[in-house]
């Protein structure tokens, strides 16, 4: 088995493979401040919880964009489950040219959803493709048609811009983005869901209309993160929701080090 850790902002995903199947994933609050040995004994419990034994698994993969919490993790897999990781960094062999001016700018996390998504869905196609990630921040990346990392674009998530407007409008309540029943809002938090949510839709299929254009080809577009499955369905400019992107790009990246 293998254990696929992607450290986020706002979560810790982990996911377990056997070969390319993904057996169970769990999704942890992120906190800066948790030792390895409270992350430890979480993940044993949830282990326990769905009758994984540590024995079993016979590698960890880590990806982090949160580096207070990578060497903390990398301890945990180390005296919990007793393997020592792979950490996917800027040195790690991914199988995947990347053509950003500085290379270790771009995140794990992105490097990953762009080899699992051009494996996918470019690969067969020569195709290129973009993904979509709704996570703390909404991120756009462009794979080309031969497989190489081009670069993107970076938004605030839509849940930092509802705590924006909480934050410094004096007047304006906290709310939970969700699609609202019309989008002309008759109530403050009816005004302010139409605003976020279909904002952020005109505002993927903006981004997606004008990275589609430099490319000048017909790119397979790919949704993932916790609000893909809320937004996606509300616009044509995206193909394919992904929720476990992240998790396959690791594992893929892990058969290619092994």
């Amino acid at each position: 088995m293998l254990l696929a850790i992607d450290v986020g902002n706002t979560n810790i995903v982990l996911g377990v493979f056997r070969g390319e199947r993904l057996l169970q994933s769990w999704r942890l609050a992120t906190l800066r401040e948790r030792t390895a040995d409270e992350i430890g004994l979480m993940v044993l419990r949830l282990f326990e919880h769905h009758g994984v034994k540590p024995t079993d698994v016979s590698g960890v993969i880590i990806a982090s964009v949160v580096p207070p919490l990578t060497g903390t993790m990398a301890e945990m897999a180390e005296r919990y489950i007793e393997r020592k990781p792979l950490l996917v960094e800027p040195a790690t062999r991914i199988g995947m040219d990347v053509l950003y001016e500085n290379p270790s700018e771009v995140g794990a996390d992105r490097l990953v959803n762009g080899i699992a998504a051009y494996e996918k869905y470019g690969r067969a196609q020569l195709s290129p493709v973009i993904i979509v990630d709704f996570g703390t921040a909404t991120t756009f990346d462009v794979i080309t048609a031969q497989g190489e990392y081009l670069g993107g674009a970076i938004c605030p998530g839509v849940q930092i811009s509802a705590d924006a407007l909480f934050q410094r409008a004096a007047r304006l309540p906290r709310i939970d983005v969700r699609k609202p029943a019309q989008v002309i809002g008759r109530t403050t938090v009816g005004s302010m869901q139409a605003g976020l949510f279909y904002g952020y839709v005109g505002l993927v299929e903006g981004l997606v209309q004008r990275l589609r254009r430099e490319l000048t080809a017909r790119a397979v577009t790919v949704a993932t993160g916790g609000l893909a499955s809320v937004i996606a369905p509300e616009t044509t400019v995206i193909d394919h929701i992904e929720p476990d992107l992240t998790l396959h790009g690791m594992r893929l990246v892990w058969e290619r080090n092994r």
